[in-house]
């Protein structure tokens, strides 16, 4: 059974892992930076591991170059064990851009890994790590078509193919080991998991 203090901190985990979304599309940077400890880390397809104030560096940047992206949180749940917490939230990513000279949007479809922590009687996220399952493209142009180099597909994991086909194309260079669906990543991030809500150091990411 929950106690009234744990379903209270269920909540405020959930408010943080909706709060990052709606700060990070909105731009409210300082609001996004309150969701966060100091130290913590986020892990990206476009950037791999950063702070968040480099995380909120490189989109800005992107942002005034022509980067659209944008986030939505389906379905949350959430662990607590004493100060330590985690959630997994079902993500899905948007994101237009030209591929290939065609303007595209790439959706892509994942689980967010969100390991949290209770400092001082605050929540805030120490890692965000998603997880990438399944992205489909489509030019904005239904009367346009799109034809992706078979060679370039082939480099990166299924799961965020065309996501980083698109962001290669933008001039960034991809993280090609991110968790997907399946695989030794997502194992081994699932072991990191139930490490932290034992109340062991941080195991993820490996590098």
């Amino acid at each position: 059974m929950s106690t009234d203090e744990t379903i209270l901190d269920r909540l405020a985990i959930r408010e943080l892992v909706e709060n990052w979304s709606i700060y990070r599309d909105n731009r409210e940077w300082e609001r996004f930076l309150t969701v966060w400890h100091d130290d913590g880390v986020m892990m990206t397809t476009w950037g791999g591991k950063a702070t968040p104030q480099q995380f909120v560096e490189a989109a800005t940047k992107g942002f005034a170059k022509g980067d659209r992206m944008l986030h939505i949180v389906g379905g949350v749940t959430s662990l607590v064990e004493g100060d330590r917490g985690f959630a997994m939230s079902k993500l899905r990513i948007q994101q237009r851009g030209p591929v290939e000279g065609v303007a595209c949007d790439v959706v892509c479809i994942g689980v967010n890994f969100d390991f949290m922590e209770k400092r001082e009687g605050r929540w805030g996220l120490v890692l965000r790590q998603p997880v990438y399952e399944r992205d489909y493209i489509d030019p904005v142009d239904p009367n346009q078509e799109v034809e992706l180099d078979p060679e370039i597909m082939e480099r990166r994991p299924d799961g965020y193919q065309r996501l980083a086909y698109l962001q290669e194309g933008l001039g960034y260079t991809i993280k090609p080991d991110m968790p997907t669906e399946v695989g030794a990543e997502r194992e081994a991030l699932v072991a990191a998991r139930e490490a932290w809500l034992r109340g062991e150091p941080l195991a993820w990411p490996q590098d």
